[in-house]
C-alpha cells in the first residue's frame, strides 16, 4: 500500500483551508497517518485478530470510512472459507479508487464491495462486525448518535463495534501533556513545526474529538451494555462494544 511522502503542509500558505480528503490527501495518506497516529499499524493488525475471533460466517463486515482500505485488508486475510462479506464505504472517490488498486493486489474469497458514499445514508445489516477507525471524530457531534443507533441495530447478537479515535481530555494537565508527547512523535517522525502548525489549524473545524467518557456514555446510551478500551497511545485510543 505505497503512498508518496507527505509534504502537503511543508510550505506556509496565506490562508488555511479545512482539511478535505482529497487527490492530494489520498496521495499521501498511507505516509501520512503512520506518521501522525501513533499505533496505527498496531491498530490495523488487531482489527484482523478481531476478525478472526468474531465475525461469523456467512455475515457482513462493513468498514465506514475505509481510506485506503488498511483496514478491509487486514481483516479480509482473516476470513477465507467463512463466506462474509465486506462493504467498505468512504465518501472520497479519491480514496474509493486507490482503495480498489490496494484491494486487486490481493487474492481472496472474500469479496469486498466498494461504496462511495457518506456513512451515515448506509443501510447497516446482518453485521458481526462493524469498523470506525478514526472516522467518527470527522461526523458533526449531533450525528454520531444516530449512527451508532444504525450500528447496533445492524449487529448481530454478539457482534462488535471497534472504534478508534483520537481522545480529548477533561483533565486539562493530562490533556496537556499527552497532546505535547503527540506532537514530539510527528517532530520525530520528520514534521516541521510549520507542518504541524498549518495542519492542525486545517484541522481545527473539522475534526471534533470526544473524551472517553462521552464514547462509553454515547455506546451505552445505543444499548451497548458491553464495552472496552483496548488501546491507547498518547491520546490516541481504540475502543472494542459487544452487542
Amino acid at each position: 500500500m505505497n503512498s508518496s511522502q507527505d509534504t502537503i503542509y511543508a510550505q506556509a500558505c496565506e490562508t488555511i483551508s479545512d482539511f478535505k480528503f482529497d487527490d492530494k490527501v489520498a496521495g499521501v495518506f498511507n505516509d501520512m497517518i503512520t506518521r501522525s497516529v501513533p499505533g496505527y499499524t498496531q491498530i490495523i493488525k488487531t482489527l484482523g485478530d478481531f476478525a478472526d475471533k468474531c465475525v461469523t460466517p456467512n455475515s457482513r463486515v462493513y468498514d465506514l470510512g475505509c481510506s485506503l482500505g488498511a483496514a478491509t485488508l487486514s481483516v479480509r486475510r482473516r476470513l477465507d472459507g467463512r463466506h462474509c462479506h465486506i462493504v467498505a464505504v468512504d465518501n472520497s472517490q479519491s480514496m474509493i479508487e486507490r482503495c480498489q488498486q490496494n484491494l486487486s493486489a490481493y487474492v481472496s474469497d472474500t469479496p469486498v464491495e466498494l461504496i462511495c458514499a457518506d456513512i451515515r445514508d448506509i443501510e447497516i445489516k446482518d453485521a458481526s462486525m462493524v469498523i470506525l477507525n478514526f472516522t467518527m471524530q470527522f461526523l458533526a457531534p449531533e450525528d454520531r448518535d444516530k449512527l451508532l443507533n444504525k450500528i447496533y441495530l445492524g449487529l448481530q447478537p454478539g457482534g462488535i463495534l471497534v472504534l478508534s479515535e483520537k481522545l480529548t481530555f477533561a483533565d486539562e494537565p493530562i490533556h496537556h501533556l499527552l497532546d505535547e508527547l503527540h506532537l514530539d512523535f510527528k517532530r520525530a517522525n520528520g514534521y516541521s513545526e510549520l507542518e504541524i502548525s498549518q495542519k492542525r489549524s486545517s484541522l481545527e473545524h473539522v475534526m471534533k474529538p470526544d473524551t472517553l467518557a462521552q464514547h462509553q456514555q454515547r455506546l451505552e446510551a445505543q444499548g451497548f451494555s458491553h464495552f472496552n478500551q483496548w488501546f491507547q497511545c498518547f491520546n490516541f485510543a481504540s475502543m472494542v462494544a459487544i452487542k
